[in-house]
């Protein structure tokens, strides 16, 4: 068995809306039958027994040892706690080769599962040991390592309930929510609203204190302190019980409580200096250590915080007593977990000394043993929340301290005997405002109920009805795409959109090109997404992207699919006929939202059959109104784009909307056939978006197929009274509609430039030529950049064996390199004439056309 080009499909997908892990598998001809593996099966079993049962998708099919793969990867995650429920193993034309997926929740883990499931399978197949613990602990810490904490992870399941779609922009804990110019971070409990300023002031313990004060908020009297014969000095001048704290700490990290002796203040400073060097002593204020949390302008949780400690019980040591707590399986090393464990470190056992305890004391029964002064959770404390009971006064002064320090999001750390009263009627007081406050108190504290503060959060983010959504739509099909994405684009810009687009000649923002090259992939729209300028994204989705990583996006406002005709690129990917093109195209159709709009070709029976796929409404659109599709569409009353002589229509129910095609220059008074299917589908997302009808008329008409709106798409030129005519145009689909376009337009003798790119299938490539024998007098061969494996020469053999039969070429010439061939058939044309050139470099080919045209007056 190997195991080889592994991909992370980290969107929607071919084979589910699932992240995953995909993989190419070759086995064996003994491999692909697990009959033939002899006690293969039962070995396996015996090393992972909760592997489950190995399924294969049809009854028929046989199980191969890249079912028992998907099976083990699968099985491993579930087992070590990751929430998967999705696998395939589907067999490729290939013999003994099949893709497997896997479904992941983090990439990592996925790829690790895919590593250890081929281990053990091996194991397996050899008859040696294979160690599922060890690889259950392996893909458990690499869970925990890659997932996002709990604070942060509660903020971003409140923004998945409500739909709010948010994507990790490293691999901690910074996230994005919502696209475009309706995007929001936040990092932890920080949020893009919690300024630099703010949080400075929350680490610089004196600073708040006397803004508090300012404010009217109750705080201990205290300064700060040079070193530690200052520090006893400052504990001399405030009397009574101190604590001692670094200036800027957090996390309880260096502080000591209620001390009041010489030997405690000094030994309290050398704790503080070893976390930060500027400490301070203030008043140590008697009573219960409360955490408030502050959303906004509203108390949204409260907790009662208690020092780690253990209760005796008569017969085990303090020791044994702390790992007792410790099994429990809440608590872990980190913040993953609700509680953390208690540290038994140095700091424990003088807290230990303090109450007469040492490591190996037994305590009565019923003692409770301190560990720490501090009652934070990081440290192994424990919180009981209180929420329900906070006084409406004391929750003002904790809202009034977050204010004032200008964090809108605050963990205000409260000093009291109870948080029934205000705190000037208990000389209780505010010790602490913390930005980036830990949630996991309040999400899962030690006694009482849970409270939603991530929903909290993020509604103080997002209004109410607010996903942070912006209009996305994708654009799929074999031919028409980029103009149809341009044009979709342009109708929004009219709208008063800053529009984000990708395709195959760059990523636009606000039609400034900001990337080049072929960016019709999810790399590039998920720039566009990221990207703060953009109100709505247009996204040409071609099907290597699709097949590489999946979707950018994990639903879309409009899916369009111009066309799948004959097909493309087929044989590349597994993907080997047109059927199993239209299932990767049908993929944006798929992942409509439930009130999205799927814009469909009715006279296209593959995309046609999409409707069915489609979660929202669908808008047919076909040149013929009479087509089948169009007929029992319109009349069910939904929507639908057709030609009617010289206007298209758009119709739903009883209401239509004309647009004469005279006013749409694009599609040349309708001659241009595949222009006019081009409008129709891009009218038909705007109609989805609910463009006002007369910003679709505007952007119509002002819509222009030249070489700088829509490159390498039907452009027009003049050259000395000929007609030249520049397109991308590749496969027989595209070369079809071109002729016919063409045939609309008058010539004396027509010519065309072309040559084939080497990654189409022979029948393809040959294909063109045939099409193009039988409507130009001249067929001008080159050999373009693009051969793709393909020998020198093979494609231009290829090509000339198309034009073996042409009922109307008369004259077929060869020559090596694409400008060569363009200036050789400028050369020949005369007043009159028509040429089609079907360019490869398209940049560097419509700049060398102008640059003759140029020359030549």
């Amino acid at each position: 068995m190997e195991v080889s080009r592994i991909r992370a499909l980290r969107g929607p997908n071919l084979w589910s809306r699932h992240t995953a892990i995909e993989a190419i598998v070759t086995c064996s001809e003994a491999e692909c039958s697990l009959a033939g593996l002899g006690e293969f099966e039962a070995r396996l079993r015996a090393r992972f027994p909760e592997i489950g049962s190995l399924q294969s998708t049809s009854h028929a099919e046989q199980l191969s040892l890249a079912h028992a793969l998907e099976a083990a990867a699968l099985g491993l995650q579930a087992e070590a706690g990751c929430p998967v429920t999705f696998s395939r193993t589907a067999a490729t034309l290939e013999a003994g080769v099949f893709q497997v997926v896997v479904e992941y929740t983090e990439e990592a883990v996925g790829r690790l599962a895919f590593d250890l499931a081929e281990s053990l399978c091996r194991a397996a197949l050899d008859d040696t040991p294979f160690d599922l613990a060890g690889a259950l602990a392996q893909l458990r810490e690499v869970d925990e390592d890659e997932r996002l904490g709990p604070s942060t992870g509660s903020i971003v399941a409140a923004a998945v309930a409500r739909g709010i779609p948010f994507r990790r922009l490293t691999s901690g804990s910074l996230v994005q929510f919502g696209w475009g110019s309706k995007q929001r971070r936040i990092q932890a409990a920080e949020t893009d609203l919690s300024s630099a300023i703010a949080e400075s002031i929350a680490q610089d313990k004196e600073l708040t204190k006397k803004l508090l004060h300012a404010a009217g908020v109750p705080v201990p009297t205290g300064r700060p302190v040079k070193d530690a014969e200052d520090a006893w000095a400052a504990a001399q001048e405030i009397g009574g019980p101190v604590v001692v704290k670094p200036q800027d700490g957090n996390q309880g990290k260096g502080i000591t409580v209620n001390i009041q002796t010489r030997e405690q203040v000094l030994a309290a400073y050398a704790a503080a200096v070893e976390f930060r060097d500027d400490i301070m002593v203030e008043r140590f204020l008697p009573g219960q250590d409360y955490r408030v949390l502050v959303v906004g302008n509203k108390v949204v949780a409260a907790a009662r915080r208690e020092p780690p400690h253990v209760i005796g019980d008569g017969s085990h040591t303090v020791r044994e007593l702390v790992d007792l707590v410790n099994s429990d399986p809440r608590r872990g090393e980190g913040h993953a977990t609700s509680l953390t464990k208690i540290r038994f470190d140095d700091i424990a056992l003088a807290r230990l000394a303090e109450q007469g305890y040492d490591a190996n004391s037994v305590p009565p029964k019923g003692a409770r043993v301190i560990l720490r002064n501090n009652a934070n959770l990081s440290t192994g404390g424990t919180a009981t929340d209180v929420t329900d009971d906070v006084h409406p006064e004391l929750a003002a002064r904790a809202v009034a301290a977050a204010k004032m320090v200008g964090l809108d999001i605050a963990g205000v750390d409260v000093v009291c005997e109870t948080v029934l009263k205000p705190l000037e009627e208990q000389g209780g007081g505010i010790v602490e405002v913390n930005a980036a406050p830990g949630l996991r108190m309040h999400l899962q504290p030690s006694y009482g109920k849970g409270r939603p503060v991530g929903e909290a959060i993020v509604a103080n983010m997002y209004k109410d009805g607010d996903n942070g959504r912006i209009p996305v739509v994708a654009v799929a099909g074999t031919n028409g795409k980029t103009t149809t994405v341009r044009l979709i684009a342009h109708l929004q810009t009219v709208s008063g959109l800053r529009v984000g687009m990708t395709g195959t000649d760059g990523v636009y923002i606000a039609g400034r090109r900001i990337d080049t090259g072929d960016c019709s992939g999810p790399k590039s729209a998920r720039n566009v997404l990221l990207h703060p300028d953009v109100d709505a994204a247009v996204l040409e989705t071609a099907r290597g992207g699709v097949l590489r990583e999946g979707l950018a996006f994990d639903r879309c406002n409009v899916a369009v699919v111009t066309n799948i005709g004959i097909g493309d690129h087929l044989g590349l990917s597994y993907i080997n006929t047109v059927e199993d093109l239209a299932v990767v195209k049908r993929v944006i159709v798929q992942n409509v939202a439930p009130d999205g709009v799927g814009v469909l070709n009715a006279a296209d029976p593959h995309v046609a059959t999409m409707a069915d796929s489609c979660p929202g409404s669908v808008t047919f659109f076909a040149l013929d109104r009479n087509h089948p599709v169009m007929a029992t569409h319109r009349a069910q009353g939904k929507r639908v784009l057709y030609r009617e002589e010289d206007v298209i229509v758009a119709s739903e129910g009883s209401t239509e909307v004309r647009l004469p095609l005279a006013n749409i220059p694009l599609t040349r008074n309708g001659a241009i056939l595949f222009q006019v299917e081009n409008v129709m589908a891009a009218v038909g997302a705007a109609w989805a978006l609910g463009l006002d009808w007369e910003v679709i008329r505007r952007g119509l008409a002002t819509f222009v197929s030249d070489d700088s709106t829509a490159p390498g798409r039907f452009n027009l030129f003049d050259y000395k009274g000929a007609t030249l005519i520049a397109d991308y145009g590749h496969n027989p689909d595209a070369i079809q509609a071109l002729v016919s376009a063409v045939e609309a337009l008058p010539a004396k003798r027509r010519t065309v430039v072309i040559s084939g790119a080497g990654d189409r299938r022979d029948e393809d490539i040959r294909r063109q030529t045939e099409i193009l024998g039988d409507a130009f007098d001249d067929v001008i061969l080159y050999q373009d950049a693009c051969q793709r494996g393909r020998a020198d020469g093979e494609v231009l053999g290829l090509l000339r064996q198309g034009l073996a039969n042409a009922k109307r070429t008369q004259v077929v010439d060869e020559i090596r390199g694409e400008f060569l061939a363009i200036d050789s058939a400028l050369e020949r044309l005369g007043e009159g004439d028509l040429c089609l050139i079907l360019i490869d470099q398209v940049e560097e080919a419509l700049a060398h056309i102008k640059q003759r045209i140029a020359a030549a007056g």
